[in-house]
């Protein structure tokens, strides 16, 4: 191996524009079909009459852009596949609440999510903030998306990383706008498709050249990659059992009420419908999200076997470069595979980009502009929100750049950044459904403090030296990378001896293999800053936490709402759908005197009987 880019063929290039063509062309499609985009019922869902497949495929990938397709491997090529227990705990509160989720969004039929918000806590001022927040968070995400396969494409092919952002920034601006919702799901479906292909060629490949499928998984035993389990209950620790699997059951909460899903859910003509997309999604996004780690472990057992680690020798400078530098390697003789894995990266971070995009502009106009200003045309409101696809377009491609002055796989910059605004906005949704006795004055409170406290801790632990405890294991050999100069060798020497110091002492003091981590820490942390060494995991939780707990202080200092007020349509009923199995007595207790739906059906049926016996007996008396 050398340090020089490997060049791509020009087929591979070919490749990649013509899945940027279909993109643009499914939009172009979706805008001169239909109703042409021209009301804001079919430019923000669909006219709510979308099918379950596409949509299901659709939701999908809206979460599952550059930073499954390169940042997950990465994240396991560097730490180990320890971040699948994330998964699982993802897909286990999924399935808890999908159903509870589309019973409380669906019949509502909401345009924007932070309308729930508004109608549940009576209150402008809190719907507005959930819209901020909401706004900040996909902005921010979709920089880091849009940084993900610029990265890439300059790591394999030297192409600028500011050429890049544009390209895929400019691509999912012009087919959002010009074919609203539809063109989004659509896309998404070929996108989906792109990116399987490209996945699959990745492990059948890698593991074939490794030398199949237990040499592959025996490597990454051997050098620690396969450290499924931490129980240790340290918080600073990065990841350990706990702070993964308890953030992913709440970071699924979070996923299922932000916009994205509500516009999906509400795009869908019946409850059941939208029931069923999210059990397709359900298991489809746990695969995928697999596959992206056993990627990371292929990644990790070809450069063990190529005996050139790319990040350890210095051929790369990224983590998040290590797939698609494998990709070009492994794929040199085999002209145009690398231009499809570049298709289908690129097509991750557009599924992303222009869910997000459509996302943002219905949350400045239902939320932003549509309660604050007159009446006017379904026609001119239209023009509005594609005004604001390429305003926020722009917002994010700056965003993108900012990003790249951040260390860190994708997902650890994802998670830390996003958490901030992430957890607060999934805490109120949470407290707002689960807890009548939320007031307004307690939400807003409660967020506020909520956002404050997060980004003190995240910007705290990015400025703090010595704040993040390492956790990196051994890397591949460096034995046959011919290219490395005498600097390169004293570092990585140095590095590795280093290592091995750390490792002795962990092991001496904890007891721990040096199979499952290398963990360093600065011992001059100390006092307030002891919180910044808090693993980026349980961010979001400290979010929640803080709606939950100041939330609940201030609503019953201000006066609580009072349970019977509340209408039961704005609250999930919990304890109902998880301990259906209790004396209804009990459950009672439990609903906080709040009337849920299905006390109503019961009364109404029995109204319903009642009519019909009525009915009898005045025909009885006529004959």
């Amino acid at each position: 191996m050398t340090n020089e880019k490997l060049p791509l063929h020009v087929v591979d290039y070919v490749i990649f524009v013509i899945t940027i063509l279909i993109s643009l062309g499914i939009g172009v499609y979706h805008a001169i079909t239909g109703g042409k985009q021209r009301t804001t019922s079919e430019f923000f869902v669909g006219d709510r009459k979308m099918s379950v497949l596409p949509v299901a495929l659709s939701m999908m990938v809206t979460f599952e852009s550059s930073i499954l397709m390169i940042g997950t491997p990465a994240e396991v090529y560097v730490y180990g596949i320890q971040i699948i227990i994330e998964t699982f705990g993802w897909f286990v509160s999924y399935i808890l609440t999908l159903g509870m989720v589309v019973a409380l969004i669906h019949p509502l039929k909401l345009t924007s999510a932070y309308e729930y918000l508004e109608r549940r806590f009576r209150s402008k001022a809190v719907r507005v903030l959930g819209t901020v927040l909401g706004i900040l968070y996909y902005i921010a995400y979709l920089g880091i998306v849009l940084f993900g396969p610029a990265i890439a494409l300059e790591a394999v092919s030297g192409v600028p990383l500011w050429l890049s952002i544009i390209a895929v920034a400019g691509t999912a601006m012009i087919y959002t706008t010009i074919g609203g919702f539809k063109a989004v799901v659509w896309a998404d479906v070929f996108q989906t498709m792109i990116m399987f292909v490209g996945v699959a060629a990745i492990l059948v490949k890698g593991t074939m050249k490794i030398g199949g499928i237990g040499k592959t998984w025996s490597i990454a035993e051997e050098k620690g990659r396969l450290n499924f389990f931490d129980f240790r209950s340290d918080p600073t620790l990065r990841h350990t059992f706990w702070c993964l699997s308890i953030n992913g059951f709440f970071r699924s909460f979070g996923l299922l009420v932000n916009q994205s899903s509500v516009q999906r859910i509400s795009s869908m003509p019946t409850q059941d419908a939208a029931r069923k997309v999210l059990i397709i999604t359900a298991p489809a996004f746990l695969i995928t999200l697999c596959l992206a780690c056993v990627e990371g472990i292929v990644a990790y057992a070809y450069f063990d076997v190529t005996k050139c680690d790319p990040l350890d020798s210095g051929e790369i400078r990224d983590p998040n470069q290590v797939i698609p530098y494998m990709v070009t390697d492994m794929f040199q003789e085999q002209v145009g595979m690398s231009g499809l894995f570049l298709a289908s990266l690129f097509s991750a971070s557009l599924s992303t980009l222009s869910s997000g995009l459509s996302s943002l502009s219905v949350l400045l106009w239902e939320d932003l502009i549509k309660p604050f200003t007159q009446p006017m045309s379904d026609f001119k409101a239209t023009l509005i929100a594609k005004a604001a696809v390429i305003c926020f377009g722009i917002v994010a491609v700056v965003i993108a750049f900012l990003t790249s002055l951040i260390g860190g796989t994708l997902v650890q910059i994802a998670v830390s950044i996003l958490a901030s605004f992430h957890g607060p906005l999934a805490g109120m949704f949470m407290f707002g459904a689960f807890c009548p006795w939320a007031s307004s004055k307690g939400v807003f409170g409660g967020t506020v403090i909520g956002v404050v406290l997060t980004l003190w801790i995240c910007i705290g632990q990015m400025t703090t030296e010595g704040s993040v405890k390492s956790s990196e294991l051994p890397p591949a050999p460096t034995d046959h990378c011919t290219n490395m100069n005498s600097s390169i060798l004293s570092l990585n020497y140095t590095h590795s001896t280093m290592n091995a110091l750390s490792i002795n002492t962990i092991e001496n003091v904890t007891g721990y293999s040096s199979s499952i981590s290398t963990t360093v820490s600065s011992p001059d942390i100390s006092g307030i800053e002891l919180m910044y060494t808090m693993s980026y995991q349980w961010f979001s939780l400290v979010g929640i936490s803080c709606v939950f707990i100041f939330g609940s202080i201030i609503s019953f200092c201000t006066g609580a709402n009072r349970p019977r007020t509340n209408d039961y349509k704005y609250f999930i009923p919990v304890f109902d759908h998880l301990f259906w199995y209790l004396p209804q007595t009990w459950l009672k207790i439990l609903r906080c005197g709040v009337k849920y739906q299905h006390d109503k059906r019961i009364n109404d049926g029995n109204k319903e009987k009642e009519m019909a016996l009525m009915r009898d007996t005045m025909n009885s008396v006529q004959l």
